[in-house]
Parts: structure tokens; sequence; C-alpha cells
């Protein structure tokens, strides 16, 4: 690796470890203001066990010997001693700590469906057994060898062009994070409250806040890997990473402005985050004008996505689904249409989109149906949803025993001797 590689696998790692405190000011503001503190610290809570988890044996689990193993043995390396220590592990290193970054902001991704209503402590527990049952071996299956990776020489031999693309986690992140935001969401149940237009964003300038810090960071998330490539395809995932979620900004308000009368900030910010999903696997696959039309369709999708909850009865609080499941879906399957030289209508045949297709599939009910055991073995021990009191309370004071806006509140008597 040379100097100017390093620099770049250096900085992108950092810009992806950014985008978790954006998700926690995303978040943050999307809640009401007795649950920001709540909200911004299950992101802050991910970031330290995950990252811990990753270096431990998460690494080791993320990739397989053989095409149908199912993860790597967790303890072959356990806390990477031999890795450290071995000779030129320099880059090898630096890959790890990009990938802890993938999967700390998979987990935090999944809090924003039970905004609102969670323990803090029974959160942890369920986003480390998670990530070592699903997030670790999924990493496997999609980049590590597994059976993902491998399914278009398995289906179609070893001469088929076409092979599962997921460059940066369309599939392992996004459909996954979503699949298991939906199972949780219907764990927890409904927010005392819950329908349209009880729950509002109590700081849309702290959404918008953290949508830019997340667009920011999602150059290091799409473009980081390319060091790997020897920085081939760089300029096209940038450029793509920029239209695409410009044009998802453009389809969501304009959703919103025939479907409500007003474009909201909130809708632009969701349809910046939209964007950034849908082009996650197909940035470094598509022509720039194929991504445009795969932002704004996306952007169009995802907005009227969102209502889903109201009419199936799911309190996905900030919706999740609606933006990182279908997002994620349809940024997967829309490679299999227009993905450059395989997809359906580019030059290629089926082949690419019944890839897609069972990718996408495989890990969305692999993630819901763990998620759910996991969720409700949590709720039914040591229980995962806060007491209804505690809920209309505000679970910050509660759970951690602060406010997120303290100006003009009394100081206690005893605080000022």
């Amino acid at each position: 690796m040379d100097s100017g590689n390093l620099a770049w696998s250096v900085t992108a790692t950092a810009l992806v470890l950014f985008m978790t405190p954006g998700v926690a000011f995303f978040y943050g503001g999307l809640v009401k203001a007795k649950s920001v503190v709540s909200m911004m610290m299950m992101s802050f809570g991910a970031l330290g066990l995950i990252g811990v988890l990753w270096i431990l044996y998460g690494y080791n689990m993320s990739a397989v010997d053989s095409t149908w193993g199912f993860a790597g043995n967790p303890f072959s390396d356990f806390a990477l001693g031999s890795l450290a220590s071995s000779e030129g592990s320099n880059e090898a290193l630096l890959g790890v700590a990009y990938g802890a970054t993938f999967a700390i902001i998979t987990v935090a991704l999944i809090s924003g469906a039970i905004a609102d209503r969670a323990k803090f402590g029974a959160w942890l527990v369920f986003a480390g057994i998670w990530a070592t049952l699903v997030y670790f071996p999924v990493a496997a299956w999609v980049w590590g060898g597994g059976w993902i990776l491998n399914l278009g020489t398995t289906l179609f031999g070893d001469h088929s062009p076409a092979q599962v693309i997921d460059y940066a986690g369309g599939t392992a992140v996004h459909i996954n994070a979503g699949a298991a935001a939906l199972a949780l969401a219907l764990v927890l149940g409904k927010r005392i409250g819950f329908q349209k237009g009880n729950h509002k964003p109590h700081n849309v300038p702290l959404v918008l806040l953290g949508a830019a810090i997340l667009w920011f960071g999602w150059f290091g998330f799409n473009a980081g890997a390319d060091w790997a490539n020897g920085l081939a395809d760089t300029g096209l995932i940038v450029l793509n990473t920029l239209g695409a979620t410009g044009a998802a900004v453009i389809g969501w308000i304009v959703v919103e402005r025939i479907k409500d009368g007003k474009p909201t900030a909130v809708g632009a910010a969701s349809g910046a985050v939209t964007g950034l999903v849908a082009i996650t696997p197909a940035c470094a696959s598509l022509a720039p004008g194929w991504a445009l039309l795969l932002g704004l369709l996306a952007g169009i999708v995802c907005a009227l996505a969102v209502e889903l909850k109201f009419a199936l009865g799911f309190d996905d609080s900030l919706d999740v689904v609606g933006i990182h499941l279908v997002g994620g879906l349809i940024g997967t399957l829309y490679l299999g249409f227009f993905a450059t030289d395989t997809g359906l209508f580019v030059g290629g045949g089926f082949e690419q989109l019944i890839l897609q297709a069972i990718a996408a599939l495989g890990v969305l009910a692999y993630s819901f149906v763990i998620a759910f055991v996991i969720g409700f073995a949590i709720e039914k021990t040591i229980g995962f949803r806060v007491k209804d009191a505690d809920e209309v309370a505000g679970v910050d004071l509660v759970v951690h025993g602060e406010s997120g806006y303290a100006i003009g509140e009394e100081v206690p008597a005893e605080a000022m001797r």
C-alpha cells in the first residue's frame, strides 16, 4: 500500500465511523424532546460495544473457508493478537478497522425502529447477540467467501459474468438492518398514542445536521473500499453517490408536495438518506444516468413506503423499514436490470436479477427471524420495553438520568450549596 492509499484508507475509516454519530443526530432530532438522549445513546452504545466485539471475534467470523460455511471460527485469532504481530500486517489491520465501522453503523440503524420505548441495557444485549448471530455471518456470506459471494458460480457456472453485486452493503447493511428493525418493532409493539401525526420531530435542524453528516461520511462508505482496487472506480463511485442522493431528495419532496401540499426539511433529509441507501450496493456498477434514475425512483417509492406502518399497523418509529429495508431492496434489485454489462436492460439476461433477488430475500428472511427470536427472548426475560408511565414521562430521565435540554430548568437547592 503506497502512501496515498494508506492516507485514503485511514480517511475512509474515519468518515464511516463519523456516520454513526450522524445517525445519532438524525434519529435524535426525529424523536420527542424527552427521548433525544436515549435515542442518541443507542448509537453511541453500538459504537462502543460492536467495535469491541469486532476486534475480539467478529472479524474472525467475517470470512469463511468454504462456500457454504456459516461463519469463520470466532476464536481462530481471538483479539487479533496473531494478526497484529505478523509481518506486513499494516494493510490487514486497516481493513479490520474499516470493517468494524460497517458493523457498528449496521447495528445503530436498527435502533430507530424502537425509539421512545426501549431499555438501554436490553438494547445492548440485543445488539451484541444480533451482531454475533447475524451481521458477522452475513458479512462472511456477502464479502468473505460465503454463499452469496459465490452464488453466480454456483447457479450458472464458472464462466457466468453475473455475480451478486453488493459493493458497499445494500444487502449486508441496509436490508439486514431493516429486516431486524421490522422484527423489533413487532416485538416491542406500538408507542402510546401511535397514530399518524401524533409523533413529530422535536428538532428539525438536528435532523438536517445528521443527514448532512451521513451524506459526508457516505463517500468513505461507498468509495472507501476502492483502495483495494487501486482506486480504479473511485470517480464513478463518488459521482454516483452524489447524483443518486440528489435525485432522491427531489423525488421525496415532489411526492410530499403532491400528497401533502408542502415539501418539508425532514422529507428532504429522509430523501437524502434514501438515495444513499439505494446507491450503496450499486455505486460501482451503474452508469451515472442510471444512478440518477435509481435515486429518483428510490425517493418516490420510499416516500410512499413510510406510510405503510400506518396501513399495516406496525410502529417503526423512525422509518427504518421504509427507508433502509425498502431502499436497500430497490438498490439491490435495480442492479438486476441496469448493472453495467450484466443487467437485463444493458446487455445481460435474467441471471443478475435472479442472483440479486435470492441474496436480498435470503438475508431479509434470516435477519428478521433471528432478530425476532432474540428480541422476544429479551422481552420475556429481562424486559425490552420500558413501563408505560416511563414512556409518558420520557425515557431520558428514567433510563439515563439526563435531559437533552436543561435550559430553563430549576437548579436543585442542594446543588447550589
